[in-house]
């Protein structure tokens, strides 16, 4: 202290004269005091051993610990579902993550951060976290889908739509495996475990020695999306003759829908049904280029954005053709409305109706020509038509087709689910590997046999039942429908991520416009007012995992230092008894 002292008053003395003799002052004082300060930790060292031997001991300890200090581990996580429909909350309410990691074995979950595998998790489980007030949730997705038994993944496709329909303000993230991940998910499973043992002595030692870790997520607090616009493209080919030709509308909406956002892929629903919709606008744009097959049929496509969300955008572009112009293909004569969903796996093919066709209209003769086409080419698959009436009563449609249906158009859709409530419609799990690419040419070889006899009435005009339309050079290209079936389960399509100006609709738009003409973009954006549906922002984040010590090691590492010092001042205090003590000891020993 004295030298320290000694150089503040020399530095106020060089900034007051400035002048160079009182810096040579300050060097020559400096050099002195630090000559000093050494001989008198040399005194000390010499003169009083245990003094020294207490002051340098933590410090070298400390400067020479083994422990390593390591340093947080980062990994990206996707939230689960946040967003209002027609004034109903759905999925988590909450974003925010700060928590100590626990998982599901543990005993007390309270504020915690609840880690879960995949192949161990359950709605019972999923439940109970929820039930004691859990801090977050985190479910840990193994890397590669297919090495997953099928047992679990339908179990979880199942469980997913209870998900999103339980609302809760814990907040649930999905992340997928990697190595730092799984041993942390180990680490914290071997804590959770030793909780339950019986001594309460190895309790209280475990949770002491154990390594923790502290999860904190990097994100901010959700909030609602203004002003958000759900995009759909239309496209069309005119017919050749008259004004007033009959419209054939064919339709399939490009959004996916899963548990979480950033993770919904939706290949079978409904990449399949956009890569059918742009194989037929490519087969169908080629057979209207010769005015010898240019046929007497208006095609108007539409590939419509919201289809998870109650169908927003057919909704409105019903509305805008309908309700808010007097010209539109829409409004003239519409033979019916052919809607895509889900066409991608399986050895059946259902036409769903709202009402079954009549016999003698449009929809009845295509029926019977999906019935022979099939017959005739494909009997390995088996066809129905499944009625459904439609509920208005109920929260979301069950398919596209009802949206029309609603407005007195005929229409229905083509899929190879029986049901609306099959969870793979709805489900993170609906990846690429969920696609045969061999049954989606041949349910696209199908429709387009089927609906080009419709259009030619090749049927009245004799044509056999066995005739190959598509054939040679105007076959249906599985590598087209392939190539398209990868780019399109490349990237998420939920309706929270799909912006108005993203890459994906402008590839869709260009996509359309080589093949249709007159290719126009509709928007929808919810009213303020009173919004039919409001999307969340925070659905990826990144979380720093720290690793930590509980709050015992803290009392306990306290307890030991204030025992540590307490020895100390004793010894320093009572140090010549202790020097005798030592010394009669030393002498016992000597002459012995």
């Amino acid at each position: 202290v004295a030298c320290l002292q000694g150089v503040d008053r020399c530095q106020r003395a060089e900034r007051e004269t400035g002048d160079a003799a009182a810096a040579a002052s300050v060097n020559r004082l400096t050099a002195a005091m630090i000559e000093e300060a050494s001989e008198v930790f040399e005194n000390m060292l010499k003169s009083s051993f245990p003094l020294s031997f207490l002051v340098f001991l933590p410090a070298v300890l400390l400067l020479v610990s083994p422990l390593p200090a390591e340093a947080a581990h980062e990994f990206t996580v996707y939230r689960m579902q946040q967003y209002d429909l027609q004034g109903q909350p759905y999925g988590t309410r909450n974003a925010m993550l700060n928590a100590e990691a626990r998982t599901v074995e543990a005993d007390i979950l309270s504020r915690r951060c609840v880690m879960m595998r995949l192949l161990d998790f359950s709605y019972e489980k999923y439940q109970k976290v929820l039930q004691q007030s859990a801090g977050a949730v985190v479910i840990i997705l193994p890397a590669n889908m297919s090495t997953v038994p099928q047992d679990i993944l339908r179990q979880f496709m199942e469980i997913e739509p209870e998900m999103v329909a339980m609302e809760t303000i814990v907040p649930v993230y999905f992340a997928v495996e990697d190595e730092e991940l799984v041993s942390i998910y180990e680490q914290t499973q071997a804590a959770s475990v030793s909780q339950g043992s019986s001594s309460a002595a190895e309790v209280l030692l475990h949770t002491a020695t154990a390594n923790g870790f502290q999860m904190v997520s990097s994100g901010a607090q959700s909030k609602a999306v203004s002003d958000w616009l759900v995009t759909s493209i239309e496209g069309r080919l005119m017919g050749l003759g008259a004004e007033d030709l009959p419209t054939i509308v064919i339709v399939a909406h490009y959004d996916s829908f899963g548990v979480a956002p950033w993770l919904s892929y939706g290949a079978d629903s409904n990449g399949s049904g956009v890569s059918v919709l742009l194989e037929l606008a490519r087969l169908f744009s080629r057979l209207y280029t010769y005015k010898r097959t240019h046929a007497g049929y208006n095609l108007l496509f539409f590939a419509s954005g919201g289809g998870k969300f109650n169908y927003q955008g057919t909704k409105r572009w019903l509305e805008d053709n309908l309700d808010h112009t007097d010209s539109s293909l829409l409004q003239d004569n519409v033979a019916f409305v052919l809607c895509l969903d889900t066409l991608g796996q399986g050895n059946t093919l259902h036409l769903h109706v709202s009402k079954p066709p009549r016999e003698g209209t449009l929809q009845h003769t295509f029926l019977r020509e999906l019935e022979m086409v099939i017959a005739s080419h494909f009997p390995e698959v088996k066809f129905s038509m499944v009625h459904k009436k439609i509920n208005l009563a109920e929260d979301m449609l069950a398919w596209e087709h009802e949206r029309f249906a609603i407005r007195r158009l005929p229409s229905f859709t083509v899929s190879h689910l029986e049901s609306h409530r099959e969870g793979l419609r709805n489900s993170i799990m609906d990846v690429r590997l969920r696609v045969d690419n061999g049954i989606l040419t041949r349910n696209t070889r199908i429709i387009a046999e089927s609906l080009t006899r419709v259009i030619y009435n090749l049927t009245e005009k004799g044509a056999p039942a066995d005739l190959q339309i598509f054939t040679e050079q105007m076959q249906v290209q599985q590598e087209q429908l392939d190539a398209v079936m990868q780019w399109l389960t490349s990237q998420p399509r939920a309706a929270q991520l799909v912006e108005k100006d993203s890459t994906f609709l402008h590839t869709l738009e260009y996509s359309l416009s080589r093949y249709l003409k007159d290719v126009r973009l509709h928007y929808v954006k919810s009213d303020k007012r009173d919004p039919e549906f409001v999307f969340y922002d925070q659905l990826k984040q990144t979380v720093h995992a720290y690793r930590v010590k509980p709050a015992v090691f803290d009392l306990l590492l306290a307890l030991c230092i204030a025992a540590y010092l307490g020895v100390a001042y004793i010894a320093v205090q009572n140090f010549g008894v202790l020097y005798k003590t030592v010394q009669k000891l030393s002498l016992k020993v000597k002459q012995q």
